[in-house]
């Protein structure tokens, strides 16, 4: 028997991710999976990709204020803005907690108010492994956040560059495009099939989208200088994925793209869920699909005095489910990469 984890949100996109992924992990064992208004409903009812696993398609799931959460060894609190802090507060102080919603993501108190609605709640240590020191907090800590699916692929692409001196921290532009599911799973009417297949649309530009303090509070604690982000999120016609074009500029102009890919390697040729493409083969969403991998390619564009990076990655896996797996086995002692692949389904 693993250590038992409790999932609270499970009625949403990211909690059928964290449902999916648990099912096939050798060393997680689900003990509650909770939802407000589909409490009482099996899971497969839910999340009818479900139904192929007995055992778990036939769970009913739970009332948030089930006794099994308190009692489980982890809890994955996938909830929306302004919940967490409030289902963390009534947990115990020895069950660890991943929450993968943003309460608790941000150290500036103005940067929160600027975002989201009530006091501010405070920050727990980030859930990206990879960033510099990332993965050595996140194994001693009880408390974790996990960042949001853009911060995600933007921080992994522009770290390694600015934290080396390579890029401008105070000059960076990144616009990235993300599937549907990235919204949630709320009824809207911008988010019908008949809205968004055959369109591609921006929407909080000019810094009014909430991961942009996000990607400026990772890029800044690395490199120790003001940051500057520019971010244009795109609303993509497909379900799942994020694929993010970050550009800074660069620090002198004779910088090659050799050394920003040496730059690239140097921080993420020993990462089991990284890969830095071959030169000239450009990621792609598809390509990452159901996993929780993350594929980069970088250029210096001398023309423009910039450097060039693109991430993509699956915005429910490496930027919400998968990421979460991957911070609880670390925060649990397990194997990193238990019950994970960085490998995509395709076509």
């Amino acid at each position: 028997m693993g250590a038992r984890v409790a999932v609270a949100g499970a009625s949403g996109y990211a909690g059928g991710e964290l449902l999916r992924l648990l099912a096939g992990h050798p060393d997680l064992e689900l003990a509650v999976a909770t939802a407000a208004s589909s409490a009482g409903l099996p899971v497969a009812d839910v999340h009818p990709h479900l139904a192929g696993l007995p055992p778990l398609a036939d769970r009913r799931l739970q009332p948030l204020d089930d006794d099994a959460v308190a009692a489980s060894d982890l809890v994955f609190l996938a909830l929306p803005a302004g919940q967490s802090a409030v289902v963390a507060a009534t947990l115990p102080a020895d069950v660890k907690i991943v929450d993968l919603g943003p309460d608790f993501r941000l150290a500036d108190s103005a940067a929160w108010a600027r975002h989201y609605t009530g006091a501010h709640p405070g920050r727990w240590v980030t859930g990206t492994p990879e960033l510099p020191g990332g993965r050595a907090k996140i194994r001693t800590a009880d408390r974790v956040a996990a960042p949001g699916c853009y911060a995600t692929a933007a921080m992994l692409a522009l770290v390694p560059l600015t934290a080396a001196g390579l890029a401008d921290p105070a000059d960076i532009v990144i616009v990235a495009a993300s599937g549907t599911s990235g919204a949630g799973r709320s009824l809207r009417a911008d988010l019908l099939a008949t809205e968004v297949m055959g369109s591609v649309s921006a929407y909080a530009a000019a810094g009014a989208h909430r991961h942009t303090p996000e990607i400026e509070q990772a890029i800044g604690e690395a490199c120790g200088r003001p940051v500057s982000v520019s971010f244009t999120p795109v609303l993509a016609p497909m379900p799942r994925g994020i694929l993010a074009t970050c550009t800074a500029r660069l620090a002198a102009p004779d910088i090659s793209t050799e050394e920003l890919r040496a730059s690239l390697a140097a921080c993420y040729d020993a990462e089991p869920f990284v890969a830095l493409l071959p030169a000239g083969r450009w990621p792609a969403t598809g390509s990452v699909t159901g996993s929780n991998g993350v594929q980069l390619q970088v250029a210096a564009d001398r023309r423009a005095g910039r450097a060039v990076v693109v991430a993509a990655i699956d915005n429910l896996g490496k930027g919400a489910a998968g990421q979460a797996i991957q911070v609880a086995n670390l925060m649990l002692g397990l194997p990193e990469t238990a019950g994970l692949t960085p490998i995509g389904v395709a076509p």
